[in-house]
């Protein structure tokens, strides 16, 4: 067999970043999209390309390495991407290891790193790390330019968005320019991966719990216009901007998934989806016409969505909406940058429910000026939205965010493992604030989380609305209490 030109893979961490929960089927198990799409670029150019998802494939870190040095790729990439910025810092602790173990088996195979974290933090990683190489970036000119380099064994200096080392040294790259025409990046090569294995989150299929698979995800645009201090999505790209697809390309992918796997559960990636009105038609009208029977989720922002897009998107099949409320208090959101004040919240959750689109609302506890009283505004606000599902988050310094750079600056503690900027991990660790310490938001995080999924009033809506089966899912999770090692501190 020959030796493909690079193998890609996606590293699993579902116990290390879900903690007791990944035994439940509570998560989702999400298709590796960045792995896809440079597959999809890089097959379209002619090289060999392996493909391994160790995740989907419940494969120990020591199984993938073993499966790496038997394929004997010219460059194995470890894609630490997720597919939000709360999802890739966590992932290091699988993509070290899985390098580590290579290591032990073959040292002469050659290793990088990809993803939103290496790009946040190239240097460290590199410097943290054993693998032979960071990409930078979004990698759509960088991987071939490395593979060409290692096919004709000539020097990969000046290979732009490549960090590297030599002779003990670092050498340090810039962020490539970002590719203009994202139309010209053929099809993810979805034919790789094992389609009828990814599961949707439970509550995107409320009402049909058993039916979360196969589940597809995709993007219409890359990027983020805004400046929230807690995200750190536009680290992969070096600045805060925004591109999009053609709706035409956009359309032909979703016909594929559906016509080529059946598809019917897809979540839209894009960090704002429903930001423009027109761009919001152009592909929400042909899926109208389509008529498919689809449960799509998107993300939105309660400052940028209109009626018009509520309606279009609705009969469009995008039954779940994404809002990041964050907090109920004005004086916590006007330090995050957030951009829009509580009152307009009530105003589009009610838009939204009466155009029957279900609400998947953020919260984050333990910002930077939260104290108790700020924290408990923003539970009235979560149990007077009432949302279909809640994620409540603690506020994390992710690498590549304001507020990591604020915490590195002011001396503010962070985990001491990447595994503990998980949620939902033994010993993740939130930031304090400038009125409580981690272990206070951490315990509040928690007693809010129990606070909401017990209520009656939350389980009474679910049951009314999706269903006796449904509630009771959501009765056996709340039974399962998150192990914390932090909230005393």
């Amino acid at each position: 067999m020959v030796s493909p030109d690079i193998l890609l893979i996606k590293p699993g961490s579902q116990r290390q970043i879900y903690g007791e929960l990944s035994g439940f089927r509570l998560t989702a198990i999400e298709p590796p999209l960045w792995a896809a799409i440079i597959a999809g670029q890089l097959r379209s150019l002619g090289y060999g390309i392996e493909v391994l998802d160790a995740e989907v494939d419940n494969l120990s870190y020591e199984q993938v390495a073993q499966q790496a040095v038997d394929l004997g790729a010219r460059l194995t990439v470890i894609m630490v991407s997720g597919s939000n910025p709360s999802a890739s810092t966590m992932n290091m602790t699988g993509a070290g290891a899985i390098v580590n173990h290579i290591r032990e088996l073959n040292q002469s195979m050659k290793t990088a790193f990809a993803g939103l974290h290496p790009s946040a933090l190239p240097l460290e990683t590199m410097t943290e790390e054993s693998a032979d190489y960071v990409i930078q970036g979004e990698g759509f000119y960088t991987f071939p330019l490395l593979i060409e380099a290692m096919r004709a064994g000539s020097d990969v200096a000046g290979i732009p968005g490549l960090w590297y080392r030599r002779e003990g040294k670092i050498h340090p790259a810039a962020i490539p320019q970002l590719l203009r025409d994202l139309d010209s990046i053929p099809r993810p090569a979805w034919d790789m991966f094992p389609i009828q294995k990814y599961r949707a989150h439970n509550w995107h299929c409320f009402g049909r719990i058993e039916e979360r698979q196969p589940y597809a995800v995709l993007y219409t645009s890359l990027g983020c216009p805004f400046k929230c201090t807690f995200c750190c999505i536009n680290s992969l790209f070096g600045k805060r901007m925004i591109r999009y697809r053609g709706s035409q390309a956009v359309i032909n992918e979703i016909d594929f998934l559906v016509r080529e796997y059946g598809v019917r559960n897809i979540k839209l990636i894009d960090e704002m989806f429903a930001i423009n009105e027109k761009r919001v038609a152009s592909i929400c009208d042909p899926l109208i016409e389509r008529g498919y029977d689809l449960n799509i989720w998107a993300y939105a922002r309660v400052n940028t969505v209109t009626p018009i897009m509520l309606e279009k998107m609705k009969r469009a099949g995008i039954n779940w909406l994404a809002y990041g409320i964050e907090s109920g208090s004005k004086r916590v959101l006007d330090a995050v940058s957030k951009g829009y004040s509580a009152d307009r919240v009530m105003t589009v959750i009610e838009q939204t429910k009466a155009n029957d689109i279900a609400i998947c609302a953020n919260y984050i506890f333990g910002l930077p000026e939260d104290d108790y009283d700020s924290m408990n505004e923003t539970l009235a606000l979560m149990t007077q939205v009432n949302a279909e599902w809640s994620n409540i988050y603690c506020a994390m310094a992710y690498p590549g965010s304001q507020l990591y750079t604020m915490a590195k600056d002011k001396g503010w503690p962070l985990p001491e493992d990447w595994q503990a900027y998980s949620q939902y991990a033994r010993n993740t660790l939130p930031l304090p604030t400038k009125y409580l310490t981690s272990g206070q938001v951490l315990a509040f995080r928690d007693y809010a989380f129990d606070v909401y999924y017990k209520s009656p009033r939350y389980l009474n809506m679910i049951r009314q609305r999706y269903g006796e089966a449904t509630m009771n899912h959501l009765i056996m999770m709340g039974s399962k209490s998150l192990i914390r090692d932090n909230s005393e501190i």
